[in-house]
């Protein structure tokens, strides 16, 4: 595990556009096991709401979201 609180697998979908970070995000978790983490990074400012939005509506918990400058931080845990 990393830091970013703790993380199992890094996503880095900086500078790609709507809706680029939250379909990389959904691949990715289909490889991760149930209850592990991804850290996704994004500046895509649409991300907020969209992994939110995704979480809500899927079994994967989004674990918290954060904003740093462009940045945006998103942690979520795969469900079953």
């Amino acid at each position: 595990m990393n830091s970013e609180d703790s993380y199992d697998q890094y996503l880095d979908t900086r500078n790609l556009s709507c809706p680029l970070p939250l379909l990389k995000a959904k691949q990715c978790l289909n490889t991760l096991s149930i209850g592990q983490v991804l850290f996704v990074q994004t500046t895509d400012p649409g991300s907020w709401n969209d992994f939110a939005s995704y979480a809500e509506l899927s079994k994967h918990q989004l674990v918290s979201r954060k904003k740093l400058g462009n940045t945006f931080h998103f942690l979520l845990q795969k469900g079953e």
